[in-house]
């Protein structure tokens, strides 16, 4: 049996797995992403998660078929490059990655968007199963997206399903993106982290911050802001339903163009607060559907927070029927 390596690589945690050719987790490991050292030191890391990953499998990372690699920036599978990766310390320029990892693993290295790979995982073996098209969102640090039109990615001319970009207000909220009125500037978990310190230091009183403090976290994790839902913090509950009313407002636009089968909810924060926020977004999504007697299903991701690592496994191309 052949196993391929797969490797999520997001602002706050690289998560990896070991795959086999049925498109089962044989083994898996998850490390915080650092916040120095730069793309070498971020290397290093992801390298270090795999062989963790390989060893509970029972496997050296160069006995793998290929290792799949989802990363946010600007991805040149052909070059084996990642460029301006803005959510991952000093990756404003270009990194080799492709060489990087594959001096230290010991095999192939495949490179892809890090929201289009986790999309393409729940096509081909989670949520998305059952339809030929679909729109991933995947909420979390920031708002991603992904596209599988016909059964196959779309990824238009380098730059399609950035659903965190679609502007829900003009003129309206700075996004950490530069402009203004993005979907992610109300719904992204760093934006909505610095509105939340922002308010504070108006007066406002909130226990999110205390809740991070507590579980020795330096930002506001989607654990800290359920934990802080769960409490019944006003400033929490105010700011995600300004998120979901974000989301409802961006994906439906976003359905209105594209009238795919089913909208795929996943990422750090739509994993955490689950199906009854699935269902709020749904609810957002109706008032701005214009085929409304129609919509699309909307569900949430199957395969977790693994459903990265598998889909970048997919590229390495010995998974990729495994759910088709």
């Amino acid at each position: 049996m052949s196993f391929t390596g797969g490797i999520d690589l997001g602002g706050t945690k690289i998560q990896t797995a070991i795959v086999d050719e049925a498109g089962e987790v044989a083994g898996q490991s998850r490390r915080p992403t650092p916040t120095s050292g730069g793309p070498a030191g971020v290397a290093d890391e992801m390298a270090a998660a795999l062989r963790e990953a390989a060893d509970a499998a029972g496997l050296e990372t160069g006995a793998l078929e290929g290792i799949g690699v989802g990363s946010p920036g600007r991805v040149d599978d052909a070059a084996g490059t990642v460029t301006g990766a803005k959510n991952l310390p000093d990756w404003g320029g270009s990194f080799d990655l492709r060489t990087a990892l594959e001096g230290a693993c010991g095999a192939p290295v495949s490179l892809g968007n890090d929201v289009q790979v986790a999309t393409d995982g729940e096509f081909a073996l989670g949520a998305g199963r059952p339809y030929r098209s679909l729109l991933g969102v995947f909420w979390g640090t920031g708002v991603g997206g992904g596209i599988v039109l016909d059964g196959k990615p779309w990824i238009g001319r380098d730059a399609a399903g950035e659903i965190g970009h679609v502007v829900v207000k003009l003129d309206g909220a700075p996004c950490p993106c530069g402009r203004k009125g993005c979907m992610e500037a109300y719904a992204g978990r760093w934006a909505m982290e610095l509105r939340a310190r922002r308010d504070v230091e108006r007066g406002e009183k909130t226990v999110l911050f205390k809740i991070m403090e507590e579980r020795g976290r330096t930002r506001l994790t989607s654990g800290v802001w359920s934990r802080a839902l769960d409490r019944g913090d006003e400033m929490a509950e105010r700011l995600i339903e300004r998120a979901v009313r974000a989301l409802g407002a961006g994906i439906a636009s976003s359905i209105n163009l594209l009238d795919v089968e089913a909208v795929i909810i996943g990422g750090g924060l739509g994993l955490r607060l689950g199906e009854p926020y699935v269902e709020r977004i749904r609810e957002a999504m109706m008032p701005h559907l214009f085929a409304d007697a129609n919509p699309p299903a909307v569900a949430l991701a199957s395969l977790g927070d693994l459903g990265g690592a598998i889909g970048a496994s997919l590229l390495v191309g010995s998974a990729t029927t495994a759910g088709r």
